[in-house]
């Protein structure tokens, strides 16, 4: 543990200075809450994981959460077990949300459910590309790498946005980046 903020105004100003990888956030704190803190600090802190800590078990609050950019959403009352395995879940790049909400459909409340489901029915040559797509590999070096043909790294590289929705490689990047595939660097 690197700090302790009383407010979500200070939360933001530790999370600036102090950079840790994940923060629990409470939901509700003077000043700023939860929710504004968790916001403010997945835009101007997008290498920060939030995991938001709360004693409201409703479904509003966990979907204004997911909104605000947490990862996760688990109980005050949760067990040291169950908030070790939340903390784990989310540095791990995977959505965690305790199970008193099994009941709910989750899938709709987080955005970006689809594209972590969609990383699943990747190909293995489709996700080498995509990890090489990340690392800054132009596709001539893709192509030699595997010892492919260049078409054949253009198709995978359609493939990967059709499947995954995504309309750039700068955006295939940043998921391959926030799903743990590559580190920050390369």
């Amino acid at each position: 543990m690197v700090g302790e903020a009383g407010d979500g105004l200070e939360a933001l100003s530790l999370a600036r200075k102090l950079s840790p990888d994940i923060i629990l956030m409470d939901f509700d704190m003077p000043q700023m809450n939860g929710l504004a803190a968790t916001e403010a600090v997945c835009k101007q802190l997008p290498k920060i994981k939030v995991l938001m800590l709360s004693a409201f078990a409703y479904a509003e609050y966990v979907r204004g959460a997911i909104q605000a950019g947490a990862q996760g959403y688990v109980l005050k009352e949760a067990s040291p077990a169950e908030l070790a395995q939340a903390i784990e879940s989310v540095l791990s790049c995977e959505a965690f949300y305790c199970p008193g909400f099994a009941g709910l459909e989750l899938k709709a409340l987080d955005p970006d459910f689809k594209n972590r489901a969609r990383t699943l029915e990747l190909t293995p040559r489709e996700h080498e590309v995509l990890i090489s797509i990340a690392q800054g590999l132009s596709n001539n070096e893709i192509a030699a790498r595997f010892d492919i043909g260049v078409r054949t790294v253009e198709t995978h590289r359609q493939g990967l946005m059709r499947k995954l929705d995504i309309r750039s490689v700068a955006a295939l990047t940043r998921f391959a980046v926030a799903r743990g595939f590559v580190p920050l660097g390369g």
